[in-house]
C-alpha cells in the first residue's frame, strides 16, 4: 500500500510540476534589463503576450506587419479597460517597438551581426556575433528601451488613484506629464524611423 501511495504522490507531483512549469507570468530581468523594447513588453505579461500574439498579431499579419503590431496593442488597450493614460502608454509601444524591430532588423542585415530585438539563435548565419562593437550597439539599445520603459511609465503616478479620477483628469495628467519630458520617447523613437528611412 505504501508503495501506490508513494507512486501516486509522485505521478501528482510530477504532473503539478508539468502543469506549473509554463506557468510563469513574468520574466522581471527581461523587463528591468531589457534587450529590447520587444522584450521588455513580450516579457511583462507572457499569458497575455502569448495570447495577443497568437489571437490578434498573427490574424492581422495578413494587413502587414505594421497593422498586425497596431491592432494588437489596439486590442491591448481595449482589454485594459480603455483608460486614456493606458491606451496612450500601449499605442506609444506599438510605434516604439515597430521602428525599434524593423531598424534592428536592417541594422543586422547591413552589418551582419547579431543585434535584432531578440537574441539570435545560436546558429545564426551573422558573421557578427561577438564583436565589441556589436555589444555597444545592443547596450545602447538596451539603454535605451530603459529610456523608453521611464517615460512611459512617468505617466503611472503612485499619488494618483485612477479609479476615483475623472478621465479628463487622467488625459490631462499624461499630457502634461509627457509634455514636461519634452516628448522624449516619441521624438526618440520618430529620430529611429528616420534614421531607419535612411539606412535603406
Amino acid at each position: 500500500f505504501n508503495i501506490i501511495l508513494l507512486f501516486s504522490t509522485f505521478l501528482t507531483r510530477l504532473l503539478t510540476f508539468s502543469l506549473l512549469r509554463d506557468m510563469s507570468v513574468t520574466k522581471p530581468l527581461c523587463v528591468e534589463f531589457p534587450r529590447s523594447m520587444v522584450e521588455a513588453v513580450t516579457s511583462w505579461n507572457l499569458p497575455m503576450s502569448r495570447f495577443l500574439h497568437t489571437y490578434v498579431f498573427r490574424s492581422a499579419l495578413r494587413f502587414g506587419v505594421f497593422s498586425a503590431v497596431m491592432v494588437t496593442y489596439t486590442a491591448s488597450a481595449l482589454l485594459h479597460g480603455l483608460s486614456f493614460h493606458l491606451g496612450a502608454v500601449l499605442i506609444s509601444l506599438g510605434f516604439i517597438t515597430y521602428i525599434e524591430h524593423v531598424l534592428r532588423k536592417r541594422l543586422a542585415v547591413i552589418f551582419s551581426a547579431c543585434v535584432l530585438s531578440r537574441k539570435c539563435p545560436p546558429g545564426c548565419s551573422h558573421q557578427n556575433k561577438k564583436k565589441r562593437w556589436v555589444y555597444l550597439i545592443n547596450i545602447a539599445f538596451s539603454a535605451l528601451a530603459v529610456l523608453h520603459l521611464t517615460y512611459l511609465g512617468s505617466v503611472f503616478n503612485s499619488s494618483v488613484d485612477y479609479t476615483e479620477e475623472e478621465e479628463d483628469d487622467i488625459t490631462h495628467h499624461t499630457i502634461q506629464k509627457w509634455s514636461e519630458l519634452s516628448w522624449t520617447s516619441h521624438w526618440v523613437t520618430f529620430g529611429c524611423w528616420v534614421f531607419y528611412r535612411l539606412v535603406l
